[in-house]
């Protein structure tokens, strides 16, 4: 499928504006699995053009993808990873969960950014970052494109990972849908239960009765309809 590559446009915008030298890209996957960690990657590129084909990891094969990011991981000026576990997705909820993500990945940086670039239209990192929020960022910016990339490899990985390190655990299929509700997954779910890498608060347990007992209640209510959206999502 034909895509206008990405390009530097925003963070040179970010450059004039506020002064900022250093600006990280930021994306997370994982936002709408129902098992794992959701993933947060800073990636801080400056100016210089990009590998060839860079765009959105969600327009990429799994071959092309991974090939790419070993490309960025060596390409890039800096870039670090953060997690947050499904405990802490439970315990916080999603918004909450995204800012610590992205606060680990940001503080796993060898320079703190001036500025921040982040996917999407809602700032979850907030202050004291200077966040310039972009719609479609992954797509459009080359910071945030290569932190895309970079990211969804590294979580599909640990995903696979626990697929294969652990027996009782290959009947969901993780190193196929990263956690993310395929068939398969849901077929494992109604017949097995969720594992200790599952989000016990999320609402795919109300259709599942014998399991429902194991739900989490989180703290608030408004926490709970923040991310509700989320739940959605079917990104592997």
């Amino acid at each position: 499928m034909p895509y206008q590559p990405p390009t530097h446009t925003v963070e040179r915008s970010l450059r004039a504006t506020s002064g900022a030298k250093v600006v990280a890209g930021v994306d997370e996957v994982g936002r709408g699995a129902w098992a794992g960690p959701v993933t947060v990657c800073a990636a801080v590129t400056g100016l210089r053009r990009p590998p060839e084909g860079l765009t959105d990891s969600k327009l990429l094969t799994p071959k092309r993808r991974t090939a790419l990011a070993a490309e960025l991981e060596r390409w890039v000026t800096a870039y670090a990873l953060g997690d947050a576990s499904p405990e802490e997705i439970d315990e916080l909820g999603m918004t909450a969960a995204l800012r610590l993500a992205a606060i680990r990945a940001l503080e796993g940086l060898p320079v703190r950014p001036d500025a921040v670039i982040l996917d999407g239209k809602h700032d979850y990192l907030g202050s004291p970052w200077q966040v310039r929020t972009v719609i479609k960022g992954d797509q459009s910016c080359i910071a945030v494109a290569a932190a895309s990339v970079i990211a969804k490899v590294r979580r599909d990985a640990l995903m696979a990972e626990l697929e294969a390190d652990a027996e009782p655990y290959a009947a969901y299929a993780f190193g196929a849908n990263a956690g993310y509700p395929s068939p398969v997954h849901k077929a494992a779910l109604e017949e097995l239960g969720p594992t200790p890498y599952h989000r016990l608060s999320w609402s795919y347990l109300d259709a599942l009765p014998q399991w429902r007992h194991l739900k989490k209640v989180r703290l608030s209510a408004e926490a709970a309809a923040l991310e509700s959206g989320g739940q959605l999502g079917f990104d592997f």
